[in-house]
């Protein structure tokens, strides 16, 4: 498979792209920093027309390799079709913030603080922390009010970020609103929703098991292997006009139709994107919109968002449930505000406060399993990530360092955007979770 062929078949092959990047002849460009890898430093499409070293376009480059994915984070509707998410006409609701003098300050404190990242020697403080991350935006939240906010690199306030798999927490959301309200039996078989999946390894699963990705699945995702399966989904997605051999699936739906079982569902927790957009499907057929509709109406236009999102969609114009999402961080903030106040947000309440409290119940900790070491001893569930501990913190994470980190015990909602070289959080894991706990810990100290 070309770079060329890899480059152009939807954002999970870009995603796919940064791995082999990062792991083959492209790693030498992944030991610059931070810094120096700022797409304002690189000069990436600066000009009319920039100069040709410095275009990045599709499919002519591999827009998702580092360092260039710190520009194409940023751009995401540039490379790939995108179907909007609507904030509607009304005015956005407020954002409250701490008084100027008192936020400067703020920031001032917080980005001294100190911790020792996981099996580190040496403390880090918070500032350094953000650029060890590669981080494009953070937002802090505490009791309501923003404490904390700066941009990097790609992203200004006016900007859209890609979410990545956060997107993922966004389609789980839609669906525990849609069981709570009773539209949608979690133990429902999956056929009974959409009876075209008979044959796929998904018609005899619940919806929970979907929702949970504790489905038993033949999904493979081994990058260097060119006949895994995460080839033959990204071909099917890719958006752009299919070769005239081509005679594999068509889009998202058509894929899930032909996977194949591997172990039983309900056993163990697996993470496949797949589940993501089985999910996607279920919701979109329940409701009778589109994952982009359904998000629309029931939390970007009531919750007051400042700006439209979009998504990613496939060559049927179906939104990517698993990982399409781009939006602007104060609009995630307030996503996270909904999950911290159980549905409510400036004084209206959009979902019932069950929602917030399933997921944060969690999913069975025996079931998770220690791929992800610094998670070991939390769970999943309506593809939310419950952390191990007694603050109950719960989470939406993207690869590339995307979260929305909710600690109801420090009343704080924490938002960053970042474009770290590798797709693989549990590269920033030890250092982005005690950076997160030091910033937690301070805000409670000023209760």
């Amino acid at each position: 498979m070309s770079w060329l062929t890899v480059s152009v078949t939807s954002l999970a092959a870009s995603v796919v792209m940064a791995t082999l990047a990062s792991t083959g002849a492209l790693a030498q460009t992944a030991t610059l920093s931070a810094r120096e890898s700022d797409p304002k430093v690189m000069g990436w499409m600066v000009g009319f027309p920039p100069p040709k070293n410095k275009i990045i376009t599709q499919p002519d480059s591999v827009y998702f390799s580092f360092p260039k994915l710190r520009w194409s984070v940023c751009h995401m509707r540039e490379f790939l079709p995108t179907e909007q998410i609507s904030r509607g006409l009304g005015a956005p609701s407020s954002m409250e913030y701490l008084p100027p003098s008192e936020f400067a300050d703020e920031r001032q404190a917080i980005d001294a603080l100190e911790f020792m990242p996981i099996d580190g020697d040496t403390d880090m403080t918070w500032e350094g922390s953000l650029y060890a991350n590669y981080t494009d935006g953070m937002l802090i939240l505490h009791k309501g009010r923003v404490v904390y906010e700066r941009y990097f690199g790609c992203l200004d306030e006016a900007g859209k970020h890609a979410s990545m798999s956060m997107t993922k927490s966004l389609t789980g959301l839609l669906a525990q609103i849609l069981v709570a309200e009773g539209q949608l039996d979690e133990n429902a078989v999956v056929m009974d929703i959409i009876p075209e999946i008979n044959g796929s390894a998904f018609a005899n699963a619940t919806v929970r098991q979907v929702m949970d990705m504790t489905t038993g699945l033949r999904y493979s995702e081994d990058y260097s292997d060119p006949n895994a399966d995460i080839w033959v989904y990204s071909a099917a997605a890719n958006p752009l006009p299919k070769p005239e051999d081509y005679t594999g699936p068509n889009g998202y739906w058509e894929y899930l139709q032909q996977v194949q079982p591997e172990g039983k569902h309900g056993e163990a927790f697996h993470y496949k994107t797949v589940n993501s957009d089985m999910l996607g499907w279920i919701i979109s057929r329940v409701s009778g919109k589109a994952v982009t509709e359904l998000a629309s109406e029931r939390l970007w236009r009531p919750m007051g968002a400042e700006q439209d999102a979009y998504m990613n969609v496939d060559g049927l114009g179906v939104p990517f449930a698993g990982g399409g999402l781009s939006a602007g961080l104060r609009d995630l903030g307030r996503l996270g505000l909904l999950m911290l106040n159980e549905g409510v947000i400036d004084g209206k309440r959009l979902f019932p406060a069950s929602v917030v409290q399933r997921i944060r119940a969690g999913g069975d900790p025996d079931k998770f399993g220690t791929n992800y070491p610094a998670l070991t001893g939390g769970s999943y569930t309506s593809m939310w990530w419950i952390y191990p501990g007694k603050d109950e913190v719960f989470a939406a994470r993207g690869v590339h360092g995307q979260t929305v980190y909710v600690d109801p015990s420090a009343q704080m909602v924490l938002v960053r955007f970042a474009s770290f070289p590798r797709p693989e959080n549990p590269l920033i894991d030890p250092t982005s979770l005690p950076a997160f706990q030091a910033v937690a810990d301070y805000l409670k100290a000023k209760r």
